[in-house]
């Protein structure tokens, strides 16, 4: 995958946390394993998953919580390239089931 050493050498790496959604509102089990956290690099507008993420949520977030952007990622995908009406700091979120991946990036 050149696309992904490529932008290991030119982006950011989000460091992302970790939180559990509340089991309550969806009918996922949660998993037993170990979690694995999403390795995603942004270099301006565009994202590049170093892991797969085939099927997550991707949410971005304003400063006071409102979602601006959401899609689901399709499977196979490497890089994705996000509005470029947005500008400023924004929370990225990754949902996949009952987990929230979340943090910080700079448009």
């Amino acid at each position: 995958m050149a696309t992904t050493s490529i932008a290991q050498n030119v982006g950011e790496e989000i460091g992302f946390d970790v939180e559990l959604i509340d089991p309550t509102e969806t009918n996922e089990p949660v998993g037993r394993g170990p979690i694995l956290i999403p390795s995603v690099i942004y270099e301006s507008h565009i994202l590049y998953f170093v892991t797969p993420c085939d099927g997550c949520t991707l949410r971005l977030l304003d400063e006071n919580g409102v979602v601006v952007y959401s899609t689901v990622i399709p499977t196979g995908t490497i890089s994705l390239v996000l509005p470029s009406s947005l500008l400023g700091e924004y929370e990225i979120q990754i949902i996949q089931g009952n987990i929230c991946f979340y943090g910080y990036i700079t448009l």
